[in-house]
């Protein structure tokens, strides 16, 4: 059976995460193999890498060149590591974020140079392309009030990205929109602002279909 790679994308706050969990679920109850990742980090090199980049007040004066090198480090590592083997014996893969983050956090939101980010991202991953990826979408302020309530609901855990201001994460959106755009059969948009379930009925249309196609 053909392995099968299926990220997820979004701002901070779009429930992206919360949908991983409810499809990984579905699919090992389909009895798939799946192997659930997510970036920064994935392996213990990387998960190293996801503390300095994320929660490690070390990190203050970290330049966007610095970030975006470091990501694409913890991603080389991840992809042949674990993702290329797990797609060679028939698994699922199934990650919380991968390069489409780094085109929009650290080109959009960093505004950073495209086709230098494009680079990099090429060296870290090669041929290794999603075959599907759901961008969950919210609004800015859907956003920011989620993240409020993350906050006081949540041990407090510092996280460096999310320090950034709301012309950031603008940017950030709009840099989303403009993958979504241009690669329209990948990235299949969803919008999170609505309940969990009506979210998850959407992505698994979007995911049955990829699992049909790949068995002809």
């Amino acid at each position: 059976m053909k392995g099968l790679f299926i990220t997820f994308e979004g701002t901070e706050g779009s429930g992206k995460s919360t949908q991983v969990a409810l499809l990984v679920e579905r699919l090992r109850g389909l009895g798939r193999t799946v192997r659930v990742l997510r970036e920064p980090g994935g392996t213990p090199i990387g998960e190293e890498i996801r503390h300095t980049l994320k929660h490690s007040h070390a990190s203050d004066a970290m330049t966007s060149e610095a970030e975006l090198l470091l990501m694409n480090a913890s991603r080389a590592q991840l992809v042949r590591e674990l993702i290329r083997p797990a797609l060679l014996k028939g698994e699922i893969v199934v990650c919380d974020r991968f390069f489409d983050s780094t085109t929009a956090y650290q080109g959009y939101g960093r505004m950073l140079d495209l086709t230098a980010v494009a680079r990099v991202i090429e060296f870290a991953v090669g041929p290794t392309v999603p075959d599907l990826t759901l961008l969950v979408t919210v609004t800015p302020e859907v956003s920011e009030e989620r993240l409020r309530s993350r906050q006081v609901n949540l041990p407090f855990v510092r996280d460096r990205i999310e320090e950034a201001d709301r012309a950031f994460f603008d940017r950030v959106a709009r840099g989303y929109e403009k993958i979504a755009a241009a690669e329209p059969e990948r990235v299949r948009k969803v919008d999170g602002t609505r309940g969990v379930r009506e979210v998850q009925a959407d992505i698994w249309s979007h995911v049955e279909k990829l699992l049909s196609d790949s068995t002809r």
